[in-house]
C-alpha cells in the first residue's frame, strides 16, 4: 500500500513501493527509495521531486482531510 501525506506549507510526501512516470511513460529511476517528497509549491530546481523551495518562497498551503463528492456518473456508450 502506498501513503501519500500532504504537508502543511511544504511537499507530498509518498511512501511505499511506486513508479513514478513522465508524460511520456518514462520511469523516473528512484534509486530504490520507497519514501520520496514530491512539489508542490511549484519552486523545485528538481522538479518534480520536493527540494525544499517552498521554504524560500514561502510556500503556505493548509490542508486539512476531507471526503469527496461521488464521482460523477459516466455518459452511456453507444
Amino acid at each position: 500500500m502506498v501513503k501519500i501525506t500532504v504537508n502543511n506549507n511544504g511537499s507530498l510526501r509518498v511512501e511505499g513501493e511506486v513508479t513514478i512516470c513522465d508524460a511520456e511513460g518514462k520511469p523516473f529511476g528512484l534509486g530504490g527509495r520507497t519514501t520520496i517528497t514530491l512539489c508542490r509549491c511549484g519552486h523545485s530546481e528538481n522538479k518534480p521531486f520536493c527540494d525544499s523551495s517552498h521554504k524560500r518562497v514561502g510556500f503556505q498551503s493548509q490542508v486539512q482531510a476531507r471526503d469527496l463528492p461521488p464521482p460523477a456518473p459516466k455518459p452511456p456508450t453507444a
